[in-house]
């Protein structure tokens, strides 16, 4: 036991990529709004895409190289295909992300005051996203995966004691009966909501990618990083996806359900929204572990996002040309940092629509990212031992299933 806890690595990375605006904000806003309703949703969606993430660790430790390596041996194609996906999402992703961050920081930590430059104002939210994106380019930079993985056991750690704590506290100060009725959404708004609730939840499926890469990475820092080993810390950080999930759900329930309150649909604005109803309605006392919960959620996810876009874009670039190139981890982690703070200064009047046209691509791609893993991990370029069981195998068909309908559910109702 004592190996094993040492070896977790990548699926707490992966934990903290997911956890990120779809749990503080879609989790909260679907107990705002539904109560417990919206349970079978959560819980049905982490079913279905479960086989789809753990094929990441899996291939990369049954054969020591990433899912991106996987890729290129199907074809071309499918790997150019990712690098374009990527590169048309990763800042849009990288800013949203940041951009929450930077809102509860600001929130928590205080104000700055703005600073005019020529004619831009900057405001104090805009400073916070290029301290916090400094802050994490450093860590990445300077500290490089080894100090990734252990500053996320301790940030994990963080957010789970912080969280279990919140949706105590507020299961004590609760008085109104819990109902466990499910209900399915009816009016076009709330099938929307749904859509996108259950696509984020508990990540997009190109995020597999990322924790391939980090296993490759976690193997060579320790060969005791063996397949088993892998399924192992995939498992822990998924379960806490999950519980996780349950807990803001919960947080939204008890706390914003029937309160009347009209919420935003600024993320940002929505997280601030969120820790000053918990000070309102269990005391100033609740505020800081609402926040460290809301914090640490959103700088887990900046963090993990910075570093594996870069990763994975220097693998593609690799892999596509087939030599060692400038567009290394350093050119593509200094490219999205500078990328994101100017998309937040130039462009914020357009990211409505930039974080549309991510959503959308996270959404209609989700099958391709489910379909070219299932092949990758049933073909012979996977060792036979470690091919998925009878079990995986029809849930990954109905899987398969699910995300087509779940596609073409969304982009009929857009």
């Amino acid at each position: 036991m004592t190996t094993k806890l040492k070896n977790l690595g990548p699926g707490l990375l992966f934990a903290g990529a997911a956890i990120g605006v779809s749990h503080l904000v879609q989790s909260t806003r679907a107990g705002a709004d539904f109560g417990l309703g919206l349970l079978w949703a959560l819980l049905l969606v982490n079913i279905f895409k479960y086989p789809f993430f753990q094929f990441g660790p899996r291939y990369a430790t049954a054969t020591g190289e990433s899912l991106l390596d996987g890729y290129k041996k199907l074809g071309n194609g499918i790997l150019a295909t990712y690098y374009v996906l990527s590169f048309a999402t990763m800042f849009t992703i990288q800013t949203a992300v940041t951009i929450v961050t930077a809102g509860l920081a600001s929130s928590l930590f205080g104000d700055f005051e703005s600073v005019k430059i020529g004619n831009k104002l900057i405001t104090s939210t805009e400073i916070w996203t290029i301290i916090i994106i400094v802050i994490c380019l450093c860590v990445l930079v300077i500290g490089k995966y080894k100090l990734l993985d252990k500053l996320m056991k301790i940030i994990i750690i963080t957010l789970t004691i912080s969280t279990v704590v919140a949706v105590t506290m507020a299961l004590v100060n609760n008085s109104d009966p819990i109902s466990f009725k499910q209900v399915l959404p009816k009016n076009s708004v709330e099938i929307v909501f749904l859509i996108a609730f259950m696509g984020w939840m508990p990540a997009p499926l190109d995020i597999s990618v990322w924790q391939s890469l980090w296993a490759v990475e976690k193997n060579k820092e320790t060969k005791q990083y063996t397949p088993k080993s892998a399924l192992f810390d995939f498992n822990v950080g998924y379960l806490s996806t999950i519980i996780l999930g349950i807990g803001f759900l919960m947080l939204g329930a008890l706390v914003m359900y029937n309160s009347g309150e009209s919420f935003s649909n600024s993320a940002g604005i929505f997280s601030g929204q969120l820790i000053n109803m918990y000070t309102a309605s269990l005391g100033n006392w609740a505020y800081i572990i609402i926040g460290i919960a809301a914090f640490t959620t959103m700088f887990s996810t900046t963090l993990t996002t910075l570093d594996a876009s870069p990763r994975a874009m220097e693998k593609t670039t690799q892999l596509l040309f087939k030599k060692s190139s400038k567009f290394n981890y350093s050119f593509w982690i200094t490219l999205l940092a500078f990328g994101t703070i100017s998309i937040f200064l130039f462009l914020a009047s357009e990211m409505g629509l930039l974080i549309k046209v991510a959503t959308i691509l996270s959404f209609i791609t989700a099958p391709f990212y489910a379909i070219i893993s299932y092949i990758l991990i049933s073909s012979k370029h996977t060792p036979k031992a470690w091919r998925p069981s009878k079990k995986l195998h029809v849930l990954s068909i109905l899987g398969i299933v699910f995300l087509f309908g779940f596609s073409i559910w969304y982009l009929t109702t857009l």
